[in-house]
């Protein structure tokens, strides 16, 4: 049977789920967990999505994801590929380590926004025996919010304090209720979601990834102080941090596949463009000369 295709809107947020096949855990040690949970953080400095909030058990995963403008299929491939990878590697196998692809349903209410929340919140009952240990679970944000902490970098809290006003003890009980009597309300997470047309904002700022690729040569030509012809200079090192900010500013904010890059830059490969943004994604976060380079891109765009 084909698949149907997947409904997205790269303004909306996703209930998100991760499964693994039949005859694997997901997660076989707790550091699998942690593995995954740095790929999170790695493709957030990327795509500049967020995470609401987050539960892993050992043979699945759910997260509250807001794709801010980024294609949520790129998101999750990007970082199921990169773990399918390490787990083959690390367990000495090979083959699918996920079951088919990733289910997403978008939030569309506020109502369903606190369902969902404590949906995720609420599956560690399987695993537990009480509810001081739902709450105290390690790979739950439903901890992280309890202790006002961000123990994996990867946790934004602003949107469900404001939505279902999570950071107050008064919002947190109601959601501990909510948490504590949830039902498995969401039976469709098992099939193909089909129905996904509504976009919810509430309390968001979404980054608008429609920046032409031109425009973003020509911004990063002026920051480091370069000719943007030079841009399609394949074999000088004095040119390969323009080349590789230019090839990561457009996967992040032009929506446009590699190919799509090489057909940009001109003679150049898929593999190079894909290593070309990693290095540009290194230097943006790691490299003080461009330490100010994305907040003064997105506040130019």
């Amino acid at each position: 049977m084909p698949r149907l295709a997947r409904a997205k809107n790269h303004f909306s947020i996703y209930h998100i789920m991760v499964r693994s096949i039949s005859e694997i855990q997901l997660f076989k040690e707790r550091d699998d967990k942690l593995k995954y949970f740095s790929l999170i953080r790695k493709y957030q400095l990327k795509y500049k999505f967020k995470v609401y909030a987050y539960c892993l058990l050992d043979n699945h995963g759910h997260m509250l994801l807001d794709c801010n403008g980024a294609d949520i299929s790129r998101i999750m491939h990007s970082i199921n590929f990169c773990y399918a990878q390490y787990f083959n590697r690390k367990y000495a196998r090979h083959g699918h380590v996920f079951q088919d692809r990733f289910k997403s349903k978008i939030v569309d209410t506020n109502e369903y926004l606190s369902m969902v929340s404590a949906y995720i919140h609420n599956n560690p009952k399987d695993i537990v025996d009480t509810q001081e240990k739902i709450i105290k679970y390690e790979f739950s944000s439903l901890r992280e919010y309890m202790k006002n902490s961000n123990t994996y970098d990867i946790l934004s809290k602003d949107f469900l304090g404001n939505g279902i006003n999570l950071l107050s003890k008064f919002g947190m009980k109601i959601h501990l209720k909510k948490v504590f009597k949830c039902e498995r309300y969401d039976e469709n997470l098992d099939g193909e979601f089909v129905n996904e047309g509504t976009e919810y904002r509430g309390y968001r700022k979404v980054i608008v990834r429609n920046s032409k690729p031109i425009h973003i040569i020509e911004f990063v030509a002026k920051y480091t102080n370069q000719d943007k012809r030079k841009i399609y200079v394949k074999y000088n090192k004095k040119y390969t941090h323009m080349r590789a900010l230019a090839c990561f500013f457009m996967s992040c904010f032009s929506n446009i596949t590699q190919k799509n890059i090489c057909k940009v830059l001109g003679n150049i490969t898929q593999s190079r463009v894909s290593e070309l943004s990693n290095l540009g994604l290194y230097l943006v976060f790691n490299d003080n000369r461009y330490g100010g380079i994305m907040d003064e891109f997105l506040l130019s765009s």
